[in-house]
């Protein structure tokens, strides 16, 4: 049985005088009295800044900007200005105030993150991109809707797979991720993406227009799906042993390899006196004596030897060695 015994009151007064008589490890007295640096912390809280100051999702960001243009570019006809802003962190439920009660909501399926991501456009800019799409002028146009037509439709469909695709591209430098629709709604109430109070990132862009305000749209992921490689989001620096990528490499062989070279074959040089040359008229032979072995040419330099032979019926040559091209 543990013993209850508590302690006395002069107990209790022996240990308070022996701490204001001194500090930890002999220090000087703590004096309670002096203000500290105190803020409060609420546990079980969501750490905002898990994902540090979001240096990598921004570089995606800004070279997703660059490259998202040629996914407008056909539509408006014109080279728009894309910028990306800095990330937000709020609740979906305090996003989803900022925005109309009528907006084209993308939800977008991420597989390597087994997570999901949602893409919003105001319903004024997807007027101007169909506008502009079918032969019209790049204009604002005041309409109020509460639903999207087939044509509409259509080209909200085009981007999102557009913009997508240059996503991935802008993620490959940080890892592969594939991205597909898997869901479209026009209010927030009904998107069944995340939970109002859950926290989300949100990335705007801005497109600069000609002639009236700038259109802006919105990539929303949920902190959660990111919160797996919040390491390689908060990193600056790249490791000096980087991995292999397969895929630029096999892409720089094959250009390579895909460069086309013209080669020519010297069976033999004739010599003809310069007034016979002068004389020379069609059908006229001209004598020569074949070289034991073929020249190979690369660029009118010799780049192998060989020897005249004949594969399925036609002429070849077998390479016997390889020359030393010259510097």
């Amino acid at each position: 049985m543990t013993s209850s015994r508590k302690l006395s009151t002069e107990e209790v007064s022996a240990l308070i005088e022996g701490l204001e008589e001194r500090g930890p490890q002999g220090s000087a007295p703590i004096d309670l009295s002096e203000s500290v640096d105190v803020r409060p912390f609420s546990f079980g809280s969501d750490d905002l800044s898990v994902l540090g100051d979001y240096y990598a999702l921004r570089m995606i960001n800004e070279r997703f900007a660059r490259h998202s243009r040629a996914t407008f570019l056909p539509m408006l006809r014109i080279q728009p200005r894309i910028s990306s802003f800095p990330p937000e962190v709020k609740t979906f439920d305090e996003y989803c105030e900022g925005i109309e009660g009528f907006m084209s909501l993308t939800t977008v399926r991420i597989d390597e993150l087994r997570g999901s991501m949602m893409m919003t456009m105001a319903p004024s800019f997807i007027s101007i991109l169909t506008n502009s799409y079918y032969g019209g002028n790049v204009i604002s146009i005041d309409s109020k809707k509460s639903e999207f037509t087939a044509t509409e439709e259509r080209v909200i469909e085009l981007v999102t797979n557009g913009l997508c695709r240059t996503l991935e591209a802008s993620w490959r430098d940080l890892m592969r991720v594939n991205m597909h629709e898997i869901g479209r709604e026009v209010n927030p109430q009904f998107a069944s993406f995340v939970d109002g109070g859950d926290l989300v990132i949100i990335c705007s862009f801005v497109v600069q227009l000609p002639n009236f305000d700038p259109a802006t749209f919105d990539i929303i992921y949920p902190l959660q799906t990111l919160k797996p490689i919040a390491s390689q989001l908060r990193s600056r620096v790249q490791s000096e042993i980087a991995e292999e990528d397969a895929s630029w490499r096999d892409r720089l062989e094959h250009a390579v390899l895909s460069i086309p070279l013209h080669l020519s074959a010297q069976l033999g040089t004739p010599t003809v006196p310069l007034t016979k040359l002068i004389y020379l008229q069609p059908g006229d032979v001209v004598p020569m004596t074949l070289n034991d072995n073929v020249e190979l040419f690369l660029k009118e330099q010799p780049f192998y030897e060989g020897e005249m032979g004949e594969v399925g019926g036609q002429a070849a040559i077998n390479l016997l060695r390889r020359m030393e091209l010259d510097a």
